[in-house]
């Protein structure tokens, strides 16, 4: 018998008591640096706040919420032929891309401390724009593009 996954429980995090804000901290960590990660979040949320004279977390979760995806494409073999299925994405793996997504266009940024660019990118995707909305407009507009495939999805 499998053994049955166990989800993990984040605590939230402790200066702005959100979930979500210590889901981004361990995603954003490398090497196990959890108090670096934090001083990059709060330095940017600063920064946020400095720039747009707006609740920091609101624009965080703004961003978060602009950046998530509803569709994907996954890869389903059938009959010798692989076909890109879309499928809807489920709440917790929207979270997850979202995040991701956010932070990877953040470190591809040259030239500024990572601060600023996570915060030039969390204002960005709060507006709609920047490079991770782009990201899941692509992924939106391969699940139409392949909308054909969809029944395939099981």
């Amino acid at each position: 018998m499998a053994k049955k996954f166990e989800k993990k429980i984040v605590e939230p995090e402790i200066k702005y008591d959100n979930f979500i804000v210590a889901k981004f901290t361990n995603q954003l960590m490398w090497s196990g640096k959890k108090k670096t990660a934090l001083r990059i979040i709060y330095n940017a949320f600063d920064f946020i706040e400095k720039e747009t004279k707006q609740n920091p977390l609101d624009v965080f979760l703004k961003a978060i919420e602009n950046v998530s995806p509803l569709l994907e494409v996954k890869p389903r073999r059938v009959g010798g032929a692989t076909y890109q299925v879309p499928v809807e994405v489920k709440g917790d793996r929207k979270l997850s891309l979202a995040m991701k997504w956010i932070i990877k266009t953040s470190r591809s940024k040259k030239g500024k401390s990572m601060y600023q660019k996570l915060a030039e990118e969390l204002i960005e995707a709060s507006q709609n724009k920047g490079n991770s909305v782009k990201k899941k407009e692509d992924t939106h507009r391969m699940a139409e593009a392949n909308r054909a495939f969809a029944h395939f999805a099981w």
